[in-house]
């Protein structure tokens, strides 16, 4: 469960020695909540350790409390099957609690105290934490592990469970970068939880992020406890940066602020609406790089129509070097059948035509989470379109977390 932070007192090396001369604390009595060191003498600082000695369910988020009156602590080493748990000592250094609690788990706590004029004291307690009646785990993470991202690329987190104590869980949920940065998390629904940074604020390049999930012996609902952490890396690639203008039929992409290359496209024509909804206009808006697809099949029947109703616009086409930019269909994408249309006139369904030779070169440029800014349409992205988190004002992103914070990523 990590390692034991103590603000400057000893821990681990040497207590194993020292422990062979500690006096026995009750007796192996146990105590209610506590265990105190009965043979101190006179003068001897006084140690309490909660769970007491012998208890034998207690509640894993509580964690372990040491204290002591007149003196301070020296020492405290909280250990699960032999390896330490982390805490925190109190700047006076009179308390020190531990982190979340594995639930089902067997632990043992070794204390020493030292007052003003040198006298000792010590302690001890062995416990047990109750067993989690359901437990709450994470299901699944993006990005994965050690993969390259772009700089706009969110962390979304899914649970195999509705999370009751979000405030709880939230504050178990750590994102660590070696650059500064800003963020915050949103709680999308009780089960997925998406951190990103702060609008026009994107993560900065190259760079490893570090996500973490304390989450073993947080209490998320009765009875139901974390059993596990989590740690997940990934990498923040280069700045990529692609702006594309639909009234001026150009797409520019940048690297690292300089561009790297353009061209004319050919962007929705517009003229079919549904639900209020014009279907064929590409939407405007800070989109995201979602994923890749050689070739991807496209269908009308995202918009009702069968492939094969040609009168009401069904249509079926293998697009080569598809890179998908939002959940309504729209992609940057291969399409030689409309270069004549590039640069001059919109033509698409909605997506981002592009010359064959420079679609190819983006799908091998591209990362997932770089974005694509779109300007030049009445139609605007929503913020739950695929990836578009950045659509929502940072006001209302943060509303959407549990503690209702920004977090900086840098520590």
């Amino acid at each position: 469960m990590g390692r034991t932070l103590t603000a400057g007192v000893r821990t681990g090396a040497g207590l194993t020695a020292m422990a062979l001369a500690l006096t026995a604390c009750g007796g192996g009595e146990k105590h209610d909540g506590t265990n105190v060191d009965g043979k101190a003498e006179a003068g001897s600082p006084q140690l309490t350790i909660t769970p007491g000695n012998g208890e034998g369910r207690a509640a894993p988020d509580a964690g372990v409390t040491v204290k002591v009156v007149g003196g301070t602590l020296d020492q405290v080493v909280v250990t699960r099957k032999g390896k330490p748990v982390e805490g925190e000592m109190s700047a006076d250094k009179t308390t020190w609690r531990s982190r979340t609690l594995r639930p089902g788990s067997q632990y043992q706590v070794q204390a020493s105290a030292r007052s003003p004029k040198g006298k000792t004291a010590t302690a001890t307690s062995a416990f047990g934490t109750v067993k989690a009646g359901n437990e709450l785990k994470i299901t699944s993470v993006t990005p994965s592990a050690g993969q390259k991202v772009g700089i706009g690329m969110p962390i979304m987190v899914t649970f195999n469970r509705d999370v009751g104590d979000r405030k709880a869980v939230e504050k178990a949920l750590q994102v660590r970068s070696e650059k500064p940065g800003v963020g915050a998390w949103r709680w999308i629904d009780d089960r997925n939880v998406i951190f990103r940074t702060k609008n026009n604020q994107y993560w900065q390049p190259n760079q490893k992020i570090t996500f973490t999930a304390k989450l073993a012996g947080v209490k998320s609902d009765k009875r139901t406890y974390g059993t596990a952490d989590l740690s997940r890396s990934f990498k923040i690639g280069d700045a990529h940066m692609v702006t594309v203008n639909v009234k001026t039929h150009r797409l520019v992409v940048k690297k690292n602020g300089v561009k790297v290359n353009g061209w004319g496209i050919s962007a929705g024509r517009g003229g079919r609406i549904r639900n209020g909804v014009d279907i064929y206009e590409t939407t405007s808006g800070v989109h995201l790089t979602m994923g890749k697809e050689n070739p991807a099949i496209m269908t009308s029947e995202w918009m009702g129509v069968k492939p094969e109703d040609k009168a009401n616009g069904g249509y079926k086409e293998v697009i080569p070097f598809a890179v998908r930019i939002s959940n309504s269909g729209e992609y940057i994408h291969s399409m030689a059948a409309t270069t004549w249309a590039q640069g001059r006139e919109n033509v698409s369904h909605g997506c981002v035509n592009s010359p064959p030779s420079k679609a190819e070169w983006y799908y091998s440029f591209s990362y997932l989470g770089d974005p694509v800014v779109i300007t030049g349409t009445d139609r605007d992205l929503p913020w739950d379109n695929g990836w578009s988190f950045y659509q929502m004002s940072w006001t209302k992103w943060v509303r959407g977390s549990a503690l209702g914070q920004e977090v900086n990523t840098a520590g």
